[in-house]
């Protein structure tokens, strides 16, 4: 396997560091004057969001769903920004990114998903989120490709860890899970564009903010973009 030259573009914000333990919920709450870890500086931007009293935050981005906003909105999506705006002045405690990769057309003339997609995979791992995959073929359209159960398994699972779940999607499909982190006493906010979200989606959530409204302040500079280089011949 060689080795790959791997390095970042120039970027005005710095990514959240995430915690790496993860103590109770009671804990947290009973112990936060106490504690003397470093704050996320606050951004000015994060007018959008309610950032008071939000505890430990957990980001689910569904990725397909926020690729298709992106493309509504006809901006390109600077994923440092975006970790940025929703962390806001909070504690973070981890900020999944949950993607499909085709694998429909892997064959003899292609032997691995997407090299692109793989480079900025990479990309994401190495700034803050924690990316979690599954292979679908998106040719066969019988299949539903989305990756609701791994993130309802993830909210409900962390939920005794953090006090905020951020969720950024707009899928129906993901109401129950929303329903029954906020029965366990956690907050959830839902981050979507309005006219692709589920009214069910927003009834559960105890805060909607539309994507439309937060776009200038997450969306890449022109002139700027991920620094990365194709993975060729090496493995993730």
């Amino acid at each position: 396997m060689t080795s790959t030259n791997f390095t970042k573009a120039e970027k005005p914000h710095k990514r959240p560091q995430e915690e790496p333990d993860l103590p109770r919920k009671n804990l947290i709450k009973n112990s936060a004057k106490n504690e003397h870890s470093p704050k996320i500086e606050q951004l000015p931007d994060a007018s959008s969001l309610n950032i008071q009293n939000r505890g430990r935050v957990a980001i689910f981005i569904d990725g397909v769903s926020l690729f298709q906003t992106a493309l509504q909105l006809s901006i390109e999506i600077d994923y440092l920004k975006l970790l940025c705006y929703l962390t806001g002045g909070s504690r973070l405690l981890r900020a999944f990114f949950y993607t499909a990769i085709d694998t429909s057309r892997l064959g003899s003339t292609r032997s691995r998903p997407n090299e692109k997609q793989q480079g900025f995979l990479f990309w994401m791992r190495r700034n803050g989120y924690r990316v979690v995959t599954k292979e679908v073929q998106l040719a066969d359209h019988t299949k539903k490709h989305n990756l609701n159960v791994e993130i309802a398994v993830d909210m409900i699972t962390l939920a005794p860890y953090y006090d905020t779940a951020i969720l950024v999607s707009g899928d129906g499909d993901l109401a129950y899970a929303v329903n029954a982190v906020t029965a366990t006493g956690s907050r959830v906010e839902l981050v979507s564009l309005r006219t692709m979200t589920s009214d069910n989606l927003i009834d559960v959530a105890d805060e909607f903010i539309d994507l439309d409204r937060m776009k200038q302040y997450i969306q890449k500079d022109s002139h700027l973009g991920y620094s990365y280089r194709m993975l060729s011949n090496s493995k993730l």
